[in-house]
């Protein structure tokens, strides 16, 4: 029941003119729709004389005081009621009854729900087209004209006597007119423009010529692929597929990859009122923080909200925004491009992508230095791969598979993901390692030095092609000086292929040695860092484990050796020496003696001031943040700060103890 008998009097008013709920009751008991409003929401000539020309809410407030002078008032209570209110006037808005144009949706919109119930359109990820179904199974019919400045005209003509003449021109409306009326008569065009959403449905075809031409149309429609959020698929897919069904007797695309919203660094939607935007060219090119400022509040009507925004923006961007250039920005957010779910942005990540970008430039120009004027061995199909050369090149065949795959299922994070570990992880932090003692050795003309330039160049050139979609800019540049030395020829790095992987070059025994290697490797250099131990600083290993594990460090002594810094390394007989840190992996066990290696009491001296001021901040930090009164005045983001600064000391003081109790250990 619309009316609720135990709230308030139990009566309740009616205006189908300037209510929606009230608009329903009046269509189903035939109501007559009384508007009272002029344009500007002042009282028109359907009211009583007294309050003719008075606005709204004045003529409210008289209302209530001519019921209280003639004695009809009973009483007056305080009621709060939800009104809507204007985006930037924060007006009141009135329901208005005007005449507008719409379009009958329901039959459009069966054919609609069809194609995709019977995959002519799927959806990814497959769970929105529930939100699909959900809008266009309840759909009303749709009202497509707009009382604003722009858009496109409503192609409508009226007579003097209000007849209508809707036509694709002026010129069929006047002839319509003609055969109407017998004679010419003055015509006056609707001043009413499409919604934007109605322009948009017919985007797929009508900017292909349609309806005048076919060629294009026929040649570019319908399309594979609809990239869109979340927010829109009612607005603007459905409309589309509608649109692209009854013009065009076809789906206007197969598929459609809904990805999430970008929001703040604190998860809050971006949006102009709060001043959180972030312009993509901004992040390109880098802004001043007096230009963010101006450009952040320039337009803004109300002067407190400009204030609040010029504080956040200049708390937020101290120094402005540095410029990480486009293929840091696309990398940054395909990294985060995880299927519908929201990207919560922020300039660490963005800035650590500018660094890989870096990183690729400085590995090409190490392998060109390395390469260039030298045989790289293009020719040879004879040469002996090493265990290291294999490795790298089983390893992209996996992660060209991995972003394949992730690429064709619109997983767009997990690819570039793949790429960044391979390129950043295995290839520039360890291949170019494993392979600097080799190409190094001697003058560099033996075999293996010229089949690792080979391996070296070949394997780059082709993660560049593959890097190549998320970062198009950096990679072209990288290419055109690559591409030469390995053997490709082509104008352009956006007309080779995509790498293809082959299965026959994947080597399971390989990368698991290889790995091997590189875990004894990491495990010496973490003794080093955590006994402080300088670089440079020969050691002594000492190793037990399984014949697999201690037959690859026989077989790569002198690259573990060269790249551990090792003075020696022998199997261990027996105990351990006194004295010795301990790694642990999976086949082995290292130990290296840090007798005369270290002065075991002055580090634990300096591991126990190191803790002691660690303690010390973590206790004023912790009783900051036990005192009720800053947890409940404080901004939410002071006190977040602070919690990130209490768990940041708790764990450099985990990793301190670790390494005195360690330090300890030895001593005895």
């Amino acid at each position: 029941y619309y009316v609720d008998p135990e709230f308030g009097t139990g009566c309740v008013k009616i205006t189908p003119a300037h209510d929606f709920n009230d608009y329903e009751v009046g269509q189903r008991h035939d109501l007559p729709k009384i508007n009272i409003f002029t344009i500007d929401a002042q009282i028109n000539d359907e009211a009583p004389q007294a309050y003719r020309g008075m606005d709204r809410f004045d003529a409210r407030k008289q209302i209530v005081a001519d019921l209280e002078s003639q004695g009809l008032l009973v009483k007056v209570e305080p009621h709060k009621m939800m009104v809507p209110r204007g985006d930037r006037s924060k007006a009141v808005i009135e329901p208005f009854l005007t005449d507008q144009w719409y379009v009958k949706a329901a039959p459009l919109a069966e054919e609609a729900v069809r194609c995709v119930e019977d995959g002519r359109i799927r959806f990814v990820p497959e769970n929105w087209k529930k939100t699909y179904y959900e809008w266009m199974r309840n759909i009303q019919d749709w009202c497509i004209s707009r009382q604003i400045w722009w858009g496109h005209r409503i192609p409508a003509w009226y007579g003097p006597d209000g007849e209508v003449f809707v036509a694709r021109t002026e010129e069929r409306a006047r002839k319509k007119a003609l055969d109407h009326y017998g004679e010419e008569r003055e015509l006056t065009q609707d001043s009413d423009v499409l919604d934007t959403w109605f322009s948009s449905a017919l985007w797929p075809f009508s900017t292909l010529g349609w309806p005048d031409e076919s060629e294009m149309v026929d040649r570019f429609y319908p399309t594979n692929v609809l990239v869109t959020g979340f927010d829109i698929i009612f607005f603007w897919v459905a409309r589309m597929v509608m649109m692209g069904l009854k013009f065009a007797d076809v789906v206007p695309f197969h598929e459609v990859y809904i990805h999430g919203l970008i929001r703040d660094g604190e998860g809050n939607k971006m949006s102009k009122s709060k001043g959180n935007v972030l312009d993509p060219l901004d992040l390109i090119d880098g802004i001043a923080l007096e230009d963010l400022v101006t450009k952040r509040t320039q337009n803004m009507m109300q002067p407190h909200l400009a204030k609040r925004i010029e504080k956040s923006t200049r708390k937020e961007f101290p120094k402005g925004i540095p410029a990480f250039g486009t293929d840091a920005l696309r990398f940054t957010l395909a990294s985060l491009a995880t299927q519908g779910r929201d990207i919560k942005f922020d300039l660490g990540r963005i800035e650590g992508y500018r660094n890989f970008c870096n990183k690729l430039w400085n590995a090409t120009r190490f392998v060109l230095m390395n390469a260039e004027g030298k045989d790289c061995g293009v020719d040879r199909e004879d040469l002996p791969l090493s265990a290291t050369d294999r490795w790298i090149v089983s390893s992209f065949q996996r992660t060209e598979q991995t972003a394949r795959k992730a690429m064709e299922e619109y997983r767009f994070s997990d690819a570039a993901n793949s790429i960044y570990q391979f390129l950043w992880g295995h290839y520039c932090d360890w291949y170019l390692e494993l392979v600097k003692p080799v190409i190094y050795e001697g003058e560099g003309d033996s075999d293996a030095a010229i089949a690792a330039r080979r391996t070296m160049i070949q394997v780059l050139e082709s993660a560049i092609r593959l890097l190549h979609p998320l970062m198009p800019y950096i990679t072209e540049e990288l290419w055109q000086k690559l591409a030469p030395l390995a053997g490709r020829a082509g104008e352009t790095i956006m007309l080779a292929p995509w790498p293809e992987s082959d299965n026959a070059l994947i080597d399971a025994a390989c990368e698991r040695e290889v790995e091997g290697v590189m875990s004894v490797i990491t495990g010496v250099r973490n003794i080093r860092g955590e006994m402080n131990i300088p670089p440079g600083r020969p050691l002594e290993m000492l190793v037990t484990g399984d014949a697999e594990g201690l037959g690859w460090i026989q077989r790569h002594e002198t690259l573990i050796k060269a790249l551990a810094k090792l003075s020696s390394w022998g199997i261990l007989k027996g105990e351990a020496p006194a004295g010795s840190a301990t790694s642990v992996l999976d086949q082995l066990r290292l130990f290296v003696p840090l007798q005369g290696v270290i002065d075991l009491e002055a580090e634990a001296t300096r591991l126990n001031k190191a803790i002691a001021k660690l303690e010390s901040d973590l206790g004023r930090t912790s009783k900051k943040l036990g005192n009720e009164n800053f947890i409940s005045r404080a901004k939410p983001e002071v006190v977040e700060k602070e919690r990130q600064k209490a768990a940041e000391f708790e764990r450099k003081l985990e990793g301190l103890r670790d390494a005195l109790q360690r330090i300890e250990a030895l001593k005895e």
